[in-house]
Order: C-alpha cells, then sequence, then structure tokens
C-alpha cells in the first residue's frame, strides 16, 4: 500500500539506505532535529524511513534534507509514504469488469437473440446474416478482446485458464458461423448470437463476480474508512490544564503527525492516533475496532485506538503510534494477509485446476470427433463442443476458498476477532483441546495484595518488610510488582529502592537493600514453590493454606543468612488476589457445548490454581508450570491421544505464552496482552474477551463448510454440465449461463457469512 508524496510543503519523506541498528536510526535523527528549520523528525528502521516535518514558515528543500542525511554517512533518497489506504478502489464504470461492457454487449446482442424469443409465438423473423456479423464482431473481438489477451499469455505460459476456454470456445462458434455466412445463405444456420451471448454471459458473470468481491472485503474497506483525513495539532506553547483555543492548533494531514505530537479530538469526531489521554474525559466507541458493542469511558490516562469515535467530551491525546504503526494500520494488515493467502486445501484446487483446462479441451475435442462421426454433422459437432469449452470454465472453481475466506475473516474482524492466515480457518474447526493461561486471559490481570503476614518467628518491622519487598519492584511492570506498589502506596509507605536488583525466571526477584533493617542482605521475593528444598518451606505452606484454599497467588519475601548454613529465612507471606473475569465461566461453558476439552496452565501453586480451575469448570489444570515448560504441555497435550493427534489451541497475553501460542496448532493472544504473544498466535482477540475463543471456533467451522459447500457446487456443476453438453442438452448459450450462474452462486453462499453473529454478542 503507498501514496504519493503529500503536496504541503511542510513534510516531506525520505528512504534511508545503509542503517542497520537502533543506533544508525538515533544518528540520522539526532542530525535532523538538530536542524533549526526542522519541527519534528522520525526515523523507522523496519521502513528504513525519515519522516520529517518543517517549521511554519521555514525555508528547507528536499535536497538540502537529502544533504543532511548523507552527512551522517547514509544514502537518502525521496519517497512515497507507505499504509496509506486506497480510498478510490470502486471501479469505475466503464473499467474491465465494469457494468458498462456488459450493457454494450447485452444491447448488440439483443437482436441476435431476439428472433430465438420469438419463434415460440410463432413469428419468424431474424436479421440478415450480413446483419449478425456485425453486431457480433465487436462483441467478440473488442468487448471479448480481454479473453484472447489473457488466452494467450497463458498459452505462453505454458499453462490453461478460463479466459483460453472461452476464447476458444466463442472463436470457434463465430468461425463456424463466419464459414456458413460465406458458404450459404441459410441463415438460420448460423451461430453468432451464440457466440455473442456467451461472452455477454461471461462479463456479466465477471461483473457480479467483481461486486461479489467488493463485498466480501467490505470489512477491509470499513475499517479505511475509519482513517480520518485530518489531525488538529496542538502547538508547542499549549500546556494541560489551560483551556484550548482554535489559534492554539493546526490541521495537519496524518501523514504529517508524529509520535509525541499532542492531538485534540472534538466531541463525535474520529480519533486520529493512538495514544494516551493526557487532557479531558469522554465515553469511546471502539466497536468497529475491537467488537465492543458500549462505548467505553476514557479519562486522563486511558489509551485510545486511533479509528475509534470519540463521545461528548473533548480530549487531548499524546501521539504514541501513528500511520503504519497504529493498532488500526496492524488490524487492516492481518486482515489483508488473512484474505489473500491460501488455505491448505487450496492447493489441492490448485492441482486440480492445472490439469482441468488441458483434460477439458481434450473432452470437447472427443466431443466434437464423436458428434461428428455419429450424426454426420460438422456445425452440430462445433456446437457441443464449444458448449463443453465454456460450461466447464474454472471460475467457480477458483472462487470457491478465497471468497469463502474473504467473507469469514473479514466478518471475524467486525466482532473483535483478527485472523491471521488461512491454515488457521483451516485448523480452528478441528480443534480437541483449548488450553488457557491464567493471569490477564481467564482473569482481569490486575491483581491487589488481600493479605500481609509478616512471620512471628522473625522479629522485624512489618512497615520496614512491606518497604524492603516494595522496593525490590521499583520499574517492574509485573501485575504482582504493581499491586505492590499501590498497597505501598495506599499506605503511605515509602519503597526501599534496592541494588543489584535482578530477575529470577519462574522463581520471582532479587536484590539487596540499600538502607534500613535489611541493609546489605540478599533479599528475594519468591513464590512458595521455589521454597521447596528449605526446612521452612513446610511450615509457610501450613501458614498459606487458608489463602491457598481462596486461590489467591502467594509469595514469600526471604533473606539469605550465611550461617550456620545458606539458608533463605522467610521474612513475610504475601497473598494475592486477581479477580476473574465476569464471563471466563460462561466461555468455558461454550468450549464444552462444542465438545472441546479445556485446560489450564498457570504458574500459581496446586491448591489456588484448582480453586481457579473448579470455580469456572476447567477439565484439567496445570499448576506451578515455569514459563519455559507451558510449549512443552502444549506438545504433551497434543500427543496425548494414542491412536490420532489432538489438535490443541492455547490462548494467552504475556511474552512467557510465546513459545506455548507457536506450539500449538491455533494460538490465540489477547490483545490487551504483548505485541510478542499477538506475533506468535495465528489468531489476536481485540478484546480481553475469553468467550471470543468459542467465538473464533465457531466462525472457523463456519467458514470451513462454506469452503466445502462452494467446492461441492463448483466441481457439481461441471461434473453434470459438461456431460450435458456434450450430449447436445446444453447450447453455447445456456452453458455460457450456467456458467455464470456457477460463479455466482458460490459467491453469493460465501457471502451468507456476512450473516454471521457471535455467540456471545
Amino acid at each position: 500500500m503507498s501514496i504519493d508524496q503529500p503536496t504541503s510543503p511542510e513534510f516531506f519523506t525520505l528512504d534511508i539506505g545503509g542503517m542497520t541498528c537502533a543506533s544508525c536510526v538515533a544518528r540520522v535523527e539526532k542530525a535532523l532535529n538538530k536542524d533549526p528549520r526542522i519541527e519534528a523528525a522520525s526515523v523507522n528502521l523496519a521502513t528504513e524511513q525519515a519522516r520529517i516535518r518543517i517549521k511554519p514558515g521555514s525555508q528547507a528543500t528536499l535536497n538540502e534534507l537529502i544533504g543532511l542525511v548523507q552527512k551522517t554517512g547514509y544514502e537518502a533518497t525521496e519517497s512515497s509514504l507507505r499504509g496509506h489506504l486506497d480510498r478510490n478502489s470502486d471501479k469505475s464504470f466503464w473499467a474491465t469488469d465494469g457494468f458498462g461492457r456488459v450493457l454494450i454487449s447485452f444491447a448488440l446482442s439483443a437482436p441476435l437473440v431476439l428472433p430465438m424469443l420469438l419463434m415460440p409465438f410463432g413469428i419468424h423473423w431474424s436479421l440478415s446474416g450480413w446483419w449478425q456479423l456485425a453486431l457480433a464482431t465487436p462483441v467478440q473481438f473488442i468487448l471479448g478482446w480481454r479473453f484472447y489477451k489473457a488466452g494467450f499469455k497463458s498459452l505462453l505460459a505454458g499453462a490453461g485458464n478460463m479466459d483460453l476456454l472461452v476464447a476458444l470456445g466463442t472463436s470457434a462458434a463465430y468461425g463456424l458461423s463466419l464459414y456458413l455466412l460465406i458458404s450459404s445463405s441459410h441463415t438460420h444456420e448460423l451461430y453468432f448470437e451464440g457466440s455473442a451471448i456467451i461472452i455477454c454471459m461471461v462479463l456479466l458473470g465477471k461483473w457480479l463476480e467483481s461486486r461479489a468481491k467488493q463485498q466480501t472485503s467490505e470489512a477491509i474497506r470499513a475499517l479505511q474508512k475509519l482513517w480520518p483525513e485530518q489531525a488538529k495539532v496542538l502547538n508547542l506553547q499549549w500546556t494541560v490544564g489551560n483551556d484550548i483555543s482554535p489559534e492554539q492548533y493546526r490541521n495537519l494531514s496524518l501523514e504529517q503527525v508524529m509520535p509525541g505530537d499532542r492531538v485534540v479530538v472534538l466531541p463525535g469526531e474520529r480519533i486520529s492516533v493512538d495514544g494516551e489521554i493526557i487532557s479531558g474525559s469522554s465515553h469511546v466507541d471502539e466497536s468497529l475496532l475491537t467488537g465492543e458493542s458500549a462505548p467505553i469511558k476514557k479519562a486522563v490516562g486511558s489509551k485510545v485506538i486511533g479509528g475509534a469515535v470519540n463521545g461528548e467530551g473533548m480530549l487531548v491525546i499524546k501521539a504514541q503510534a501513528v500511520g503504519i504503526e497504529s493498532v488500526l494500520s496492524k488490524i487492516i494488515s492481518l486482515v489483508e494477509q488473512a484474505q489473500t493467502q491460501k488455505a491448505p486445501i487450496q492447493k489441492l484446487v490448485d492441482q486440480v485446476s492445472a490439469i482441468f483446462v488441458p483434460a477439458v479441451i481434450l473432452i470437447a475435442v472427443c466431443t466434437g470427433l464423436a458428434n461428428w462421426f455419429y450424426l454426420d454433422s460438422a456445425s452440430i459437432a462445433i456446437l457441443r463442443a464449444v458448449s463443453v469449452l465454456v460450461i466447464a470454465c474454472p471460475c467457480a472453481l477458483g472462487l470457491a476458498t478465497p471468497a469463502a475466506i474473504m467473507a469469514g475473516t473479514g466478518v471475524a474482524a467486525r466482532f473483535g476477532i483478527l485472523i491471521k492466515d488461512a491454515q488457521v480457518l483451516e485448523l480452528a474447526h478441528r480443534l480437541h483441546i483449548v488450553a488457557f493461561d491464567k493471569t490477564g486471559t481467564l482473569t482481569i490481570g490486575k491483581p491487589r495484595l488481600l493479605h500481609f503476614a509478616p512471620l512471628n518467628f522473625v522479629q522485624y518491622d512489618a512497615n520496614q518488610i512491606l518497604a524492603t519487598a516494595v522496593g525490590l519492584q521499583l520499574g517492574s511492570e509485573h501485575p504482582l510488582a504493581k499491586a505492590l506498589l499501590e498497597a505501598a502506596h495506599q499506605q503511605t509507605i515509602a519503597p526501599i529502592a534496592a541494588t543489584n536488583s535482578r530477575a529470577l525466571p519462574g522463581i520471582g526477584i532479587e536484590g539487596i537493600p540499600s538502607n534500613g533493617s535489611f541493609a546489605g542482605k540478599s533479599i528475594r521475593l519468591q513464590s512458595l514453590a521455589s521454597l521447596e528444598g528449605s526446612p521452612h518451606h513446610q511450615a509457610v505452606s501450613d501458614l498459606s493454606k487458608e489463602y491457598f484454599n481462596q486461590g489467591l497467588t502467594v509469595s514469600v519475601l526471604t533473606m539469605d543468612i550465611e550461617a550456620p548454613q545458606n539458608l533463605a529465612v522467610p521474612l513475610a507471606i504475601f497473598a494475592f488476589g486477581d479477580e476473574l473475569k465476569p464471563n471466563a465461566k460462561e466461555a468455558i461453558s461454550s468450549l464444552h457445548q462444542m465438545g472441546i476439552r479445556t485446560v489450564m496452565i498457570s504458574g500459581d501453586n496446586l491448591a489456588a490454581a484448582k480453586r481457579v480451575g473448579a470455580v469456572i469448570g476447567m477439565d484439567e489444570v496445570f499448576a506451578q508450570v515455569m514459563p519455559g515448560d507451558k510449549s512443552e504441555i502444549i506438545r504433551t497435550l497434543q500427543q496425548s491421544n494414542v491412536a490420532t493427534k489432538e489438535y490443541v489451541a492455547m490462548v494467552g497475553d504475556g511474552i512467557n505464552d510465546a513459545p506455548a501460542l507457536a506450539m500449538a496448532d491455533v494460538g490465540m493472544a489477547m490483545s490487551t496482552g504483548t505485541d510478542v504473544a499477538m506475533q506468535a498466535a495465528g489468531i489476536t482477540l481485540m478484546r480481553g474477551d475469553p468467550t471470543l475463543v468459542a467465538d473464533a471456533i465457531a466462525i472457523s467451522k463456519n467458514t470451513w463448510n462454506k469452503i466445502r459447500q462452494n467446492l461441492f457446487w463448483a466441481f457439481a456443476f461441471n461434473t453434470i454440465g459438461i456431460p450435458l453438453a456434450a450430449l447436445g442438452y446444453l447450447s453455447p448459450m445456456l452453458a455460457g449461463s450456467a456458467m455464470a450462474l456457477s460463479s455466482f452462486c458460490v459467491l453469493s453462499n460465501a457471502l451468507f457469512l456476512k450473516r454471521w453473529r457471535p455467540i456471545h454478542v
């Protein structure tokens, strides 16, 4: 996707060559931002582009900007922006597949067909042969030229296609008619109407295909329309808390907005960038992006997505992602990627199609020779061969799979289910097991510190213990760390910073407090399971039993001592509670109704994990699982049935879920999680709603059913039609109509997917 260079003299885009790492980006960006004429510059390593906005009134030419980059040792050339969406995708009236050509072809062919329509009423009238030739010739060689051109190219490539069959069939009918016209005066034996009406019907079929294809890709166009044309960017002088007047912002094209810009969104407007609200509050409608039916309350600190509709309040948003980096752009890319890929079953169709055209030509030749031999009529033999050629056009066969995939992925995207590739659609309907991560997937992912219990066999101040534990977590993004920091904030306890802090994968975090009662000591906040083997393990487990029974997550703060031997002495127990998502139980119930077994994989202790699993109805629970072991559990589940392979899906949202998501037959990532998880998954759920898992499987089943139905009808038309044409039960005109009808039926059947609605709307 690309667009032309913006016409505004204030904005430039350059292609940068020679960049290999982040330091290269920093060097180019620094050189550009250092120039006093440049208001903002952003360089992207992935796209190898620099986007530069010039200060109003400043004079900077393209060559001067290129020179600035070249001075840093990199190449630069003028570029056009990538990632922009073509809003003018509709084809013109006179395009190759436009309706204008269909109208002209029918207008020219109508006088040729009219005598056949009048004959049942006892009216015998027809045009002279030369008039028929005059009307049929432009249809054959002007309107039908596309078939000759494409057919010839397919021959040069050593392959056959629909256009070759149409060109051969209509040329045979036209050539026979021309021969009879020149050699005989019997105009009733001419078949110009056959060749002309075949082209008419094929053109009509192609126009209907084009229209239907536009409808199957309606989801993409609906997403494209979410892009606003402009953004209101505030001047640098504006500060939070001040009033905003029109004089304080400029209307810039969306391509000119940079990360860090502060964008004003008025009530009722579409949000133009991904970012964070720094002023104002409102309800935001994200339904077309996430499938969330009700507007969501947003306030200062809330994240917003470009393309969503602002409600009643004015917002000021600090831009964080624009253009191809935005969520909307990534959604469109995912949907386009899925719609342009081939499903594995399409490979079989391609193999059939590769031999289909040569086989049809052979059948047509045999049909002509057999009819000529038995009926002793060259004209009838040629017409029946033409009928075989025309009805066997593999249009429907080629459309069967992609049409269903486009419709299925499009409607799924409307309801917040982004399907990354077509293979996922082919696998999701086969699933036997769905494995869930617990935190952030089945739970809200925002645990709270519910219990803090200093242990009675150590003598330390409770506040000192809490301050020390919180100090270990400073700067951590872990949900439990945030829960500790929030608890300390509520109790106005200042954290005691720790030095040499380091994460212990699957265990916890450790560091050395800089002051306080534990200054200089090695302190560790760790899971209870990691204490196994310690002489204190059993005592701490007994004290934690009540918390386990409540389904809470337990961590232990320990201190290392050197004498008499290296031991981790427990200082306190922390019990965290993470609330289950309201519809978690409903999500599991829906999967059970589909006959799918459910599994939960958690790093929590066994008692807490089993408690959660029992509440929501999980079939099996794996607890105290190290992050690196999740993928091994997925492998074990896939091999759990000796007789056959078990198809397993993994649903998660964290970085440590990425290997399991990749290992699973179908990976489903919550968009509320990390980009790494979404990259590893085949399906992204745009809402943190576990019921979307069953909905994703449902749309997969529906799409797969449509693919099978389409392939059945495509093969049925040819299987039934070719013998009928060979035996003379289908005239060339009826064969052309049947061929067009087959494509239309396949596309219409696929479009029924647009009526699909999730189970849990």
